[in-house]
């Protein structure tokens, strides 16, 4: 549990259990935001409720109120990455073992019931046989939610759904054991002729299991996409050093769990290693690549004295740091609650069939009430009244409203890994039909996220072959990040590089060193000033021109004389331009979002097409999420495209989170979709495809919804007979995949 208070009130995180539908989550956010004094938001996704409360109630108070609408309510536990994967398994298991044992007895009573060459003597017996544990196991937890919702007078999905099965399995009994159904030989011709009977030889065992079956289908990939939810935390607490070498007061090292660290512990840092926590350089200077937690592309030079942040990465020097936040006051941990914040603020998708059961699970309720007291009153008999009564029951359970969900998400999941989007769940696609401003990320989303030499500009008789050889020699021993850049670029022109006879590093200006009988530098504009080198006119200009597009210029002399300054930056990626047209052609207002400075970023919008008042520079990683919040505060539906760490919880916070399949887990998880090519393209191909598959979707229920609705008064006037329910049944969910498979046809814009 989570608590704060100000003042006289107080905010309170509660784990939720017991819920099964959307519809479960806003049942028990109805029943806290009637409490006085109470503001509550429940999300079924990550079985969370949110709420704030007066000083005058208690946590108890809360807890009690939620147990008395049928669920539970508890202190969550804190997230522990080891044990997590296991309880996610032991929390689908049982819900994988009902869906099998559905599966493979529904099957063969349904074929039996459908083909008459199946029916042999005591067909009806096996299929009494192998229906019931479906109708009774298998299906346990429909009746289970069904009668926990009439105990508190609310009827969902779960109710009609094991009301209709019930009473489907429940008529075939009396059909079989006190009806003409057991007579051996019995068989259901397959006649589609619409006739009165008494229903004394009728039964709907196949409707029974196959409902359940393919109900049950729906809830595991339902289930299985929403255990997702909390992976973001688990990343985020991944990205953290595991351990650290601590130096005690006597000189010893010793390595201990980073959970053992306390404030004031001084630490060590090899290059390479993650920072342990967040601290200040007590001695040693290095570069630190801090991109994932800041945006920065550059990575940060530090020195004793400089303040350091845990999970960045020491890319240079030895460091040895004094820690000054540790546990749960450090930077990533707060970055961890930001993603949690955002994740139980979004309000839960309503799905569609859950809002339509509302309405449509009493009506129907009521009408087959209606029906069997109508034709008791006009006397047909207690059979035939009953059978039209359980055949409104029965015809309106639809499985095709089972399959209309999870076969279009299937299909259309399964196309977008083929072209590279990765969708998280059904509650995604709502957000895609109304969003209109879409905030990029720059680093790792519009640009490539790494250093590149993008250009070399020479003094007059300068070979420019000559200054990449020399240059991206000596930068070639260097393991910082710019200086990797210069290597890669000049390696990529000529193929290959000379050894340094001798080589220094500078740290903070840059590199000196012997390279083929020169005496080379290669740095900042300050490495030359102390040898008493400047740069000639040209240089200067280009040198003020590099800094002004946000990029950095690195100045190279060997003999006494500056030669050349090359230009190094966060290149933007060949098919981002493209990408924001497709965007803008979506009705999207592209906007760019980053941690990089002004110049940099206003660079890159120029190049890619996105206006200069759209550029949001120099932000933090919890500048980003209001700068999301401020925008949906002005009425607009955000999505987020990111792929570090810092863009987490603003993935979590818009509402529809894009994350690059190239950038950290933290974001993968936190995001909504997943673009597994790190192509900015495949974002309006994700949109496009998620609004297709939403649109399939809403087709799908509606059309299933209409066959029941159509079938309702042929049952409620005893016309229904098992055949017609059953070719209804088959042709609905025929219906439904067959136009869930048109998906497979979504083609990525050329």
């Amino acid at each position: 549990m989570t608590t704060s208070a100000t003042g006289t009130a107080a905010e309170v995180e509660l784990a939720i259990g017991g819920m099964t539908c959307a519809s479960c989550a806003a049942r028990i956010e109805k029943k806290l935001n009637r409490m006085d004094g109470v503001t509550a938001t429940v999300n079924y996704a990550t079985e969370k409720a949110k709420v704030s409360y007066s000083g005058d109630l208690s946590v108890g108070d809360l807890i009690a109120t939620v147990e008395a609408t049928g669920y539970t309510a508890q202190e969550p536990t804190p997230p522990e990455v080891s044990n997590e994967p296991a309880a996610e398994a032991d929390e689908l298991r049982p819900l994988r073992e009902r869906l099998v044992t559905a599966v493979v007895l529904a099957v063969p009573v349904v074929a039996m019931a459908m083909i008459p060459a199946l029916q042999f003597e005591y067909w009806q017996w096996l299929s009494l046989t192998l229906a019931a544990p479906v109708v009774t196991y298998a299906a346990w937890p429909f009746h289970k939610a069904a009668f926990t919702n009439a105990r508190h007078g609310a009827a969902t999905m779960d109710t009609l759904i094991s009301v209709g099965t019930s009473a489907a399995f429940l008529w075939s009994l009396w059909a079989l054991f006190f009806g003409t159904a057991g007579t051996p030989g019995m068989t259901h011709p397959f006649e589609l002729t619409i006739q009165r009977t008494d229903g004394a030889g009728n039964i709907y065992l196949e409707a029974a299991a196959g409902v359940t079956a393919f109900i049950l289908a729906g809830r595991y990939f339902e289930a299985r996409a929403k255990r997702k939810a909390g992976a973001a935390l688990r990343a985020l607490l991944e990205l953290g050093a595991k351990d650290v070498t601590v130096l005690r007061a006597d000189g010893r090292e010793q390595t201990v769990p980073v959970a053992e660290l306390r404030v004031g512990d001084r630490f060590r840092v090899r290059p390479g290693e993650k920072i342990a926590t967040d601290g200040t350089v007590v001695e040693g200077s290095s570069a630190v690549d801090a991109s994932m937690l800041t945006g920065e592309s550059v990575p940060v030079e530090v020195g004793t004295g400089d303040p350091v942040t845990g999970a960045t990465i020491n890319v240079g020097g030895r460091l040895v740091v004094g820690a000054t936040r540790v546990g749960a006051d450090t930077q990533l941990a707060r970055m961890a609650r930001l993603v949690e914040d955002a994740q139980n603020g979004k309000a839960a998708a309503q799905r569609l069939a859950d809002r339509i059961s509302a309405v449509f699970v009493p009506v129907v309720i009521a009408l087959a009430l209606a029906t069997l007291g109508f034709w008791l009153g006009n006397g047909v008999g207690l059979t035939a009244a009953f059978t039209a009564a359980v055949a409104v029951l029965v015809i309106a359970c639809p499985c095709a409203l089972g399959l209309a969900t999870p076969t279009a998400l299937m299909v259309g999941t399964g196309r977008g890994a083929q072209l590279g989007i990765l969708i998280k769940g059904p509650e995604v696609l709502e957000s895609t039909r109304r969003v209109d401003t879409v905030v990029l990320d720059k680093t790792g989303t519009v640009t490539t996220g790494r250093m590149t030499l993008l250009a070399v500009h020479t003094a007059d008789g300068t070979d420019e072959a000559e200054v990449l050889r020399l240059a991206g020699a000596l930068e070639h021993s260097s393991e910082h990040p710019i200086a990797r850049a210069v290597a890669d670029g000049a390696l990529e022109k000529l193929g290959a590089l000379p050894t340094p006879e001798d080589f220094a590093n500078v740290p903070g200006l840059g590199v000196q060193g012997i390279v083929e009988g020169h005496a080379v530098l290669v740095g900042r504009e300050r490495l030359l000033a102390d040898w008493a080198m400047e740069l000639p006119e040209g240089l200067a200009r280009a040198r003020a021109a590099a800094e002004e597009a946000g990029r950095t210029a690195i100045a190279v002399a060997w003999d006494g004389e500056a030669r050349a300054v090359l230009e190094v930056a966060d290149a933007v990626k060949e098919t981002s331009a493209e990408a924001i047209r497709r965007l803008r052609a979506l009705g999207l207002t592209p906007i760019l979002l980053t941690g990089d400075n002004e110049a940099v970023a206003r660079s890159v919008a120029r190049e890619v097409g996105i206006a200069a008042e759209d550029v949001v520079a120099e932000v933090l990683p919890q500048d980003k999420v209001e700068v999301v919040k401020r925008l949906q505060a002005e009425g607009r539906s955000v999505a987020m495209v990111g792929d570090g760490v810092n863009d987490a919880a603003a993935l979590a916070q818009a509402d529809l989170g894009l994350a690059m399949g190239t950038g950290t887990d933290a974001a993968i998880e936190a995001g909504d979709l997943t673009l597994v090519r790190g192509d900015l393209r495949a974002a309006a191909d994700a949109i496009r495809l998620a609004r297709r598959t939403l649109g399939t979707i809403r087709s799908n229920l509606f059309w299933a919804f209409a066959y029941n609705v159509a079938a309702l008064p042929l049952a409620a006037a005893g016309l229904l007979t098992p055949m017609i329910a059953g070719a209804a049944m088959a042709f609905s969910s025929v219906f439904v995949v067959g136009n869930s498979l048109r998906l497979r046809t979504f083609r990525a814009a050329g």
